[in-house]
């Protein structure tokens, strides 16, 4: 089943060429009124909430006195056992990452979702706003408006400007809270626009002298990439029960194979435009040899955990003077690791897994491997979770280092034990998932290889491809980090704040268009896919075709109806579903929704929200003088999605699919098909008609040193 998850996104059905340019919907009072209300619990979030209308209903309104208003009021009663027995207070750090937590941010999350009507919703949302503790509550919160059918199109401002310090080295937070303590609204202050000041966010890379792969700090801690995998994060939650939530459509476990796979190859490509080369697998037995420092601060002030230089991966020196050995499961990450991956290694060789019940599933059947990524995610699906573990869970514990906690609500989460931060450490992220990825090819490699009438569409044939000139570069990038600072309660009810951004230069590149010429000899449903890959190693030597499709990386996909003779497909780089431009500000929302409140026309662009992939990274940065990637194109005969596919309007009325409908999946292929097998014959590959291999360079535009250059030597850049 072909997921439109190109690059690393689910996407839309609705990708077709007919609807591709409708991304905007007008919206009426009623979506503005929950928009607005729903922004207002995300204003200053570390601080309890100044709106007169949260004041009144959280002393007004208690959950536990409504009971018959939710779906379900057991979870009224659960949650209040938590709430009477000790919650994680206000103030103490919160992560998914640690079973008292979840527990508690899932009992929150039922109480939401089952909220009988949007008003019993929202009025629970704003009690838990002023009561619960802030990570949770935004955690719990944004999980809840993701899945609930009426929340759905409701946008979530951007991650990074709710929580800056998770995205933002701690020298921005701090020059941030100097300039709130010496503000005076009385002096002259030159400002630029509705802001107070501007401070110049620069990389970890800059100043830190850890390792060679700091240079690629850039990517790593790019704000839009890391807000991605936080949405997915939202939308797929790994405790979600499928049946439960409805999620069983979509099929999650080979989806989070998917992705996974896709953000690997695009890492991959970067790492070759920095003169990086092949992705690195650690082995649990040997010393982790690259060091990890955050640079990132927690709210409280507490420091992000770090990893040392060649930090061993065993229970004695991972918990080193700490006292652990009954107090939580963590201490024995070490083991837990080495355990889940040999069960996950037996049942994929012998082909057969387990439920807890002793019944065996065959996972070499049609729904193999979707049973398959339930099994190594360990989600709240896989079919045998106390035995299969979670790899990626323990693992996250052991390669972030973090201290074993002395009491469950003071913990000191690392970097990796957030999905918004995860993925900053390449260490984690792209060294243990590319281990995990290879455990899916591992399975695949028993697949029968795709042969030659498996590929040919009879009659079509790619005559000719063409990419515009392909040019990267850093431009300016703002957002808004008025969440970082505190304000009293009059400086907020009188707006009387100063006002905060941070300007970052972040990697683009300019819009392209590209054309697909093909020769058919009838009319037929096609289906077309793009990919963009590497042609060569960082040693200049071209790589084989079967190793090289894990570098794949899937840039566009889309149904086309094919007329007899020559058609001329033309797409521009800004058309497809797969990628999000710039997701707009929380003040930028605010104001727009401020002026359709007062009758002004309000349209809501179905890419604000999703897991979409940051379009300004489409493209791999490339060299100065042109660094040559190869783009592949097939178009294939059209094949009906096989599962249960709703293609209700309402389903899809704000371009992007709801969760449990299937509604991203574009055609019934599989996951990056034709890449998701392995090669035999890689000269057959080249003689197929209907494709086509395509051969170009991308060009990067040197500007980011120059820029950063100069920011450092003009410190008054900070105070605009």
């Amino acid at each position: 089943m072909k997921f439109s998850l190109i690059l690393l996104v689910g996407l839309c059905a609705l990708a077709s060429s007919a609807v591709l340019h409708q991304h905007k919907v007008k919206v009426d009072q009623e979506y503005v009124q929950k928009q607005k209300q729903i922004l207002h619990l995300f204003d200053h979030i570390n601080q309890p909430s100044h709106h007169r209308e949260h004041v009144e209903i959280a002393k007004s309104f208690f959950f536990g006195d409504h009971v018959d208003s939710y779906n379900k009021p057991e979870v009224v009663k659960k949650f209040i056992q938590y709430w009477k027995y000790g919650m994680l207070p206000k103030g103490e750090i919160f992560s998914v990452m640690y079973k008292e937590h979840l527990e508690q941010a899932i009992a929150l999350f039922e109480m939401f979702y089952h909220a009988k009507d949007y008003q019993t919703f929202y009025k629970t949302a704003v009690w838990a706003r002023q009561h619960v503790n802030e990570g949770m509550f935004l955690y719990s919160f944004s999980v809840a408006v993701v899945h609930r059918p009426d929340t759905y199109g409701i946008i979530l401002p951007p991650i990074y400007e709710v929580y800056p310090h998770y995205f933002y080295n701690s020298e921005v937070i701090h020059k941030a809270q100097v300039y709130k303590q010496t503000h005076n609204r009385q002096q002259h202050h030159e400002k630029e626009g509705d802001y107070d000041y501007t401070i110049f966010a620069n990389y970890s890379g800059h100043y830190l002298n850890l390792h060679p792969e700091q240079s690629m700090s850039y990517y790593l801690e790019d704000v839009g990439i890391n807000a991605f995998y936080y949405y997915f994060n939202l939308y797929y939650p790994f405790w979600m029960s499928g049946e439960e939530y409805g999620l069983k459509n979509d099929n999650r476990g080979e989806q989070f194979y998917y992705v996974h796979l896709q953000i690997l190859a695009r890492y991959y490509l970067e790492r070759l435009s920095n003169g990086f080369g092949e992705i690195p697998i650690f082995n649990w037995e040997v010393p982790v040899e690259t060091p990890y420092y955050s640079s990132l601060e927690y709210t409280n002030g507490l420091e992000f955990p770090s990893r040392p230089k060649f930090a061993k991966l065993y229970e004695y020196f991972y918990n080193y003077g700490q006292s652990w050995t009954i107090r939580n499961e963590y201490g024995y990450s070490p083991t837990f690791v080495k355990d889940a991956e040999r069960r996950i290694n037996d049942a994929i060789d012998s082909g057969v897994a387990f439920t807890h019940e002793g019944k065996m599933i065959d996972l070499y059947s049609d729904e193999g491997m979707n049973v398959l990524g339930n099994l190594i995610e360990g989600n709240a699906d896989s079919p045998y979770q106390a035995y299969y573990k979670a790899l990626w869970y323990y693992a996250r514990h052991l390669l972030g280092y973090s201290y074993q906690p002395l009491d469950k609500y003071k913990v000191a989460p690392s970097a990796l034990e957030h999905f918004e931060t995860s993925m900053r450490d390449p260490v984690f992220f792209f060294q243990l998932y590319k281990k995990i990825v290879l455990k899916f090819q591992r399975y695949k490699a028993r697949l029968h290889p795709y042969t030659e009438e498996d590929l040919i569409f009879q009659g079509v044939k790619v005559l000719n491809v063409e990419f515009d000139r392909l040019v990267t570069y850093f431009d300016k990038f703002y957002a808004d980090i008025n969440n970082a600072v505190y304000n009293t309660q009059e400086e907020l009810d009188q707006d009387k704040h100063p006002n905060f951004r941070v300007m970052q230069y972040r990697l683009n590149h300019k819009p392209f268009n590209y054309k697909v010429v093909v020769k058919s000899d009838k009319t037929a449903k096609a289906v077309v896919k793009v990919f963009v890959g590497p042609k060569y190693d960082q040693y200049g030597r071209k790589i084989n075709l079967n190793e090289n499709r894990l570098n794949m990386l899937q840039i566009d996909h889309f149904v086309y109806d094919l007329k007899t003779g020559e058609n001329v497909i033309t797409r521009n780089s800004e058309d497809n579903y797969f990628f999000t431009p710039d997701r707009t500000s929380y003040y930028e929302m605010y104001k727009q929704v401020l002026g359709a409140s007062n009758g002004q026309d309000y349209h809501v662009d179905g890419r604000q929200n999703y897991f979409y992939f940051p379009q300004r990274y489409m493209l791999p940065k490339g060299t100065e003088d042109g660094m040559t990637f190869q783009f592949y194109v097939i178009v294939s005969p059209y094949k009906a999605f096989h599962g249960h596919q709703q293609h209700h309007d309402q389903d899809h009325y704000f371009n992007y699919p709801k969760v449990g409908t299937a509604g991203q999946y574009v055609d019934g292929y599989a996951l990056g098909h034709p890449f998701d097998r392995h090669i035999k014959f890689e000269k057959m590959w080249h003689n197929v008609p209907n494709s086509y291999f395509y051969e170009t360079k991308i060009y990067h535009k040197h500007s980011y040193d120059d820029h950063i250059h100069h920011h450092l030597h003009h410190e008054h850049y900070t105070e605009l």
